[in-house]
């Protein structure tokens, strides 16, 4: 039986990633495929909340025993038959970062091979430590500042650069010797 998931971040629309598992792997192999897929950090504690469909926490599974077993102990299918819905998976522990991981659907499949490692089978925007950077998605972005190429309002965004606008007074001509070709000495860099 495989299992599919959706990782996404709390409040932004620009960003997803669907991965199947198997339902053999654990969370611990889990963890190390989202750190390498999502370059989290790899010196940090991590912690996976196990939510049910109502939002209660069930369980708290980290690199050392919080009463219920490790990371490296609990299977996906452990996770689903438990009643898992949802984990809220923090891959920086001390500063409270996180991403959500929404189960989707159990796969049957007909196929004796199995997967060797959780799998991205869909995905949509950077990696997190983009939108901590100040990348906003087009989908996350308020009403009046979408605008797409062509659109009436468009070119007062300055999308069109086609006017050779000197802003800062110098005219290519002036830097130029009497050949037309500027001539570098080493010493402007």
């Amino acid at each position: 039986m495989r299992y599919r998931f959706r990782v996404t971040l709390t409040g932004i629309k620009g960003f997803y990633r669907v991965y199947e598992l198997e339902g053999s792997m654990t969370l611990y192999t889990f963890h190390k495929q989202m750190r390498s897929d999502m370059e989290f950090p790899q010196d940090q504690l991590i912690l996976f909340k196990m939510l049910d469909a109502s939002g209660n926490v069930l369980a708290r599974y980290g690199l050392f025993d919080l009463g219920v077993g490790t990371v490296d102990q609990i299977t996906i299918a452990n996770a689903v038959e438990n009643g898992c819905a949802s984990f809220v998976f923090f891959y920086d522990v001390t500063n409270k970062k996180s991403v959500n991981i929404t189960f989707e659907e159990a796969i049957e499949t007909k196929s004796k091979i199995k997967l060797a490692a959780p799998t991205v089978v869909d995905t949509k925007g950077p990696n997190p430590i983009e939108f901590e950077n100040g990348y906003v998605a087009y989908e996350d972005l308020p009403d009046e500042q979408r605008h797409l190429p062509g659109d009436p309002g468009w070119d007062d965004f300055g999308a069109d650069d086609d006017d050779d606008i000197d802003l800062d007074g110098d005219s290519e001509e002036e830097d130029d010797d009497e050949d037309g070709k500027e001539i570098y000495d080493g010493e402007e860099i």
